[in-house]
């Protein structure tokens, strides 16, 4: 078990400090739900590793953006409804079964706290792997029979900052959070991968060769890079 620090950072929010044996670099990162997270060398002491977030103050002002709150009748994904319910139980709880996300709350209890939120996002995202896991293989076989591309597996995984990759060996995968675009940029992602398969850099060959696929490459990858690998939650109309 890490050994763990958090505190404020005005501006920033919650920061957690995480002291792990075997890290050998301080690492900074934004979790999907907008907090921040350090990993330090066991060595290291905390107060190096506050005074390294405050030097990425600005990189951290550019970069964090709020967490999306999750409100009740949301929609998550394309197929999955989120329900908050509160009932005289002693902590948050969560299940994800036959299209519904429900969130169980203790009566009296914010929908809006840190700790709803955390399980609620949680929750969200074993919706979209289920989703994910459904659809997205599905798909890529069926572009890349189309277009006459061959890959070795395709896996689903919650990835931080990319939608997919593809190994030297047509390994593919796939980010759950995929389940939340449109599906022409859902397509535009597979359609990527699967011209690694083939080019694995991304130099003009490839860029040339993904737009005999893709309609209007240039509006699309401007449209992705508005994206973001997060929980997003739609209110569905009454």
């Amino acid at each position: 078990m890490p050994a763990t620090q958090s505190y404020m950072l005005e501006g920033v929010g919650a920061v957690t400090l995480y002291k792990r044996r075997g890290a050998k670099n301080i690492r900074l990162s934004i979790t999907n739900e907008g907090r921040v997270r350090v990993t330090l060398p066991f060595w290291v002491p905390y107060k190096l590793g506050k005074v390294f977030v405050e030097q990425k103050r600005n990189w951290l002002l550019g970069h964090l953006k709020t967490a999306t709150i999750l409100k009740d009748k949301s929609r998550i994904g394309k197929s999955h409804q989120l329900v908050f319910k509160h009932k005289p139980v002693l902590s948050v709880g969560s299940r994800v079964s036959n299209n519904y996300i429900s969130i169980v709350v203790p009566l009296g209890s914010l929908l809006e706290s840190q700790k709803v939120q955390g399980v609620a996002h949680k929750a969200a995202v074993r919706a979209l792997k289920v989703e994910a896991k459904a659809l997205l293989p599905k798909r890529l076989a069926e572009l890349a029979h189309r277009h006459g591309f061959e890959y070795q597996s395709v896996s689903i995984k919650q990835l931080r900052s990319r939608w997919g990759s593809c190994s030297q060996n047509k390994e593919i995968v796939l980010n759950c959070f995929l389940m939340q675009l449109p599906w022409d940029q859902i397509d535009y992602v597979i359609l990527h991968e699967l011209v690694h398969t083939q080019v694995l850099t991304h130099g003009k060959p490839f860029w040339d060769k993904l737009a005999l696929y893709v309609p209007n490459l240039p509006a699309v990858r401007k449209q992705m890079r508005q994206q973001q690998p997060r929980v997003q939650a739609f209110v569905r109309n009454p």
